[in-house]
């Protein structure tokens, strides 16, 4: 076997095998593991969803903040329809966590619509 042939089987070689690390941390389908899923990282994901619809966060899609506060009234009516509908289910932890979740979204929404009306 020729030097150049035997160097190309190595550099091969050392590629399956680096991808078969990868292929173990990713998984079967070569996508990242996704973390489990918990209430928490529910509500911190639609608070997120709505602090992007009140114009606090950029829109990932656009990179720009941009204001929706219909978008936002719906999220937030939502985390208190979870609120309602999972009393007496949560953790301590869980409620303390959606009730300063709903009470800071619920502040920037009202600051938020009385700068609209103010400025019309």
């Amino acid at each position: 076997m020729d030097e150049k042939k035997k160097n190309v089987d190595e550099s091969w070689k050392e590629a399956v095998e680096k991808e078969k690390t990868t292929d173990k941390q990713a998984g079967d389908s070569g996508i990242p593991e996704m973390p489990a899923p918990t209430f928490s990282f529910f509500i911190t994901t639609l608070a997120l969803q709505a602090a992007i619809a009140l114009g606090q966060l950029e829109n990932p899609a656009t990179e720009k903040k941009e204001e929706n506060l219909p978008q936002a009234k719906f999220i937030i009516d939502t985390l208190d329809m979870l609120k309602q509908k999972t009393s007496s289910n949560l953790t301590k932890e869980e409620e303390t966590a959606l009730a300063n979740i709903l009470y800071e979204l619920k502040m920037n929404y009202v600051s938020k619509s009385k700068e609209v009306t103010h400025d019309r």
